[in-house]
């Protein structure tokens, strides 16, 4: 089997067997296209199931000598694993080369939040006399009051929202369905917005269903997300880097530090594992020093 046959084996089982968003499997192909340039510079290519451990300890001493980050340098090694396991369920090769392969340590990065009184800001920077103002400023309310993927968002859609009984249905990762609360304020924004801007807009008939809609009627890119989010940064002259995962972090972040149960957030944000919630319990030392002086016996 050459890599085009393996790639395009391996593309159609995460899709299917493992369930995958497009953007995901994009990534693992990615990984693989990687080791294939290394390659076939290296050795002038070799088929998949001639790789060998040794061929792979160099290629990651070849990404660490391109300057790639060690966190990225881990993710394309994790890729190629998977690549291989596939291959091996295949039966294309019955030797797995990754068996060994470490990839580099990779310290865990706690994510940047942005303070309540900087959502404030960003929110109220909103021009909403600008035609898509209150769409924008919908927006970042549904990112910071429901905590959601730039994905999630975009691909909201009216029929997902059940302002009725408080929440929005969100498919998120692997399609993967959950229901989040939605905040009274996020509900008259989005009412708002769909009562004004939207009804102006000719609605292309494909994305009749979506709820952000660019100034076409067509479905908003994430792109646009990012575009939004750091005019407004620079406009209040907020000195972080930001990006719209900044709000889901500090949604999860004020939620966990106002006291909220960690299985609770998991489920809002829609994390398979609570490890990956447990990122967000990075609280202050003088919040710890006092939970110890209270409830330790030996305070």
């Amino acid at each position: 089997m050459n890599w085009e046959e393996a790639k395009e084996g391996f593309e159609g089982y995460l899709k299917l067997e493992k369930s995958l968003s497009q953007n995901s499997v994009s990534a693992y192909i990615n990984d693989i296209n990687k080791l294939i340039t290394y390659l076939e510079q290296k050795f002038g290519g070799m088929l998949p199931a001639a790789v060998r451990l040794a061929h792979l300890k160099d290629f990651v001493k070849w990404l660490n000598e391109e300057g790639v980050s060690p966190r990225t340098q881990a993710r394309t090694i994790s890729g190629i694993k998977s690549f291989y396991k596939y291959l091996l369920l295949e039966e294309v090769t019955d030797i797995d080369p990754t068996s060994l392969l470490e990839a580099p340590k990779v310290g865990r990065k706690l994510p940047d939040i942005l303070s309540a009184d900087e959502i404030d800001m960003l929110i109220n920077a909103v021009d909403i006399y600008r035609s898509e103002g209150q769409r924008n400023k919908a927006i970042l309310e549904i990112l910071y009051g429901c905590g959601l993927r730039v994905s999630e968002l975009v691909s909201l859609r009216i029929s997902d929202l059940h302002f009725e009984k408080g929440y929005i249905r969100v498919l998120g990762k692997s399609d993967r369905e959950r229901l989040v609360p939605i905040s009274r304020r996020a509900i008259d924004e989005v009412e708002s917005y769909r009562n004004g801007y939207r009804t102006s807009l000719k609605v292309a008939e494909e994305d009749a269903d979506i709820l952000f809609l660019n100034r076409r009627g067509r479905k908003l890119s994430r792109v646009m997300i990012f575009t939004i989010i750091k005019n407004l940064a620079d406009k209040v002259k907020l000195n972080k880097k930001i990006s719209p995962h900044t709000f889901r972090h500090s949604f999860a972040t004020h939620l966990i530090d106002g006291g909220a149960d960690l299985r609770v957030v998991q489920e809002m944000l829609g994390h398979e594992s609570i490890l990956t919630t447990e990122i967000y319990t990075h609280l202050d030392r003088n919040y710890l020093q006092d939970t110890i002086n209270q409830f330790h016996p030996r305070k």
